[in-house]
């Protein structure tokens, strides 16, 4: 994806109560994300789960999916890039990732995958300056069925107050 087709596939919204307004809306999906082994063994370095079902091709090709896989969390942990790629709020003064609901791992994704995510928008509430988006997050896997990840986020956002306001 080129950078002008990324920025094409960004949505902007003018303030958090405009996005608000657009539950039950698909906000957008991301660019491709390469997944090769030295970003798998650099997840694996820095959370130190180095068991090889990720780490060792030689032994992961004997296992059940053939080659080595990237962890659950190296998935989920795409989701910052993914929410990035998808939402502009232009009076987003700060964005706080609150948690998650429910997280999945439906599918294996092999070293030399490419993954993208879509963000879609399922509810927002008020909050003191804010409101607090819940978002469903569906990583897929190029060339598979089954999502690699399928996540409810939970991201608080605070608009820029309004010239009146401060």
């Amino acid at each position: 994806m080129t950078a002008e087709d990324l920025e094409a596939s960004v949505k902007v919204f003018e303030s958090v109560t405009e996005l608000a307004e657009s539950v039950g809306t698909t906000i957008g999906t991301s660019r491709w994300f390469e997944i090769d082994q030295a970003r798998i063994d650099q997840f694996a370095a820095v959370t130190e789960d180095q068991q090889w079902i990720h780490v060792d091709p030689v032994r992961a090709a004997e296992g059940p999916f053939g080659a080595t896989v990237a962890h659950g969390y190296l998935t989920l942990a795409l989701a910052s890039p993914i929410v990035a790629d998808v939402l502009h709020i232009k009076d987003l003064a700060q964005g706080i990732n609150y948690g998650l609901g429910k997280v999945r791992f439906p599918g294996p994704v092999a070293a030399g995958s490419r993954l993208r995510g879509t963000l879609s928008l399922i509810s927002a509430t008020p909050i003191g300056g804010g409101v607090q988006a819940d978002f469903r997050l569906v990583v897929e896997v190029a060339d598979q069925d089954r999502p690699a990840c399928v996540a409810d986020l939970v991201i608080r956002l605070y608009g820029e107050p309004t010239p009146a306001a401060r």
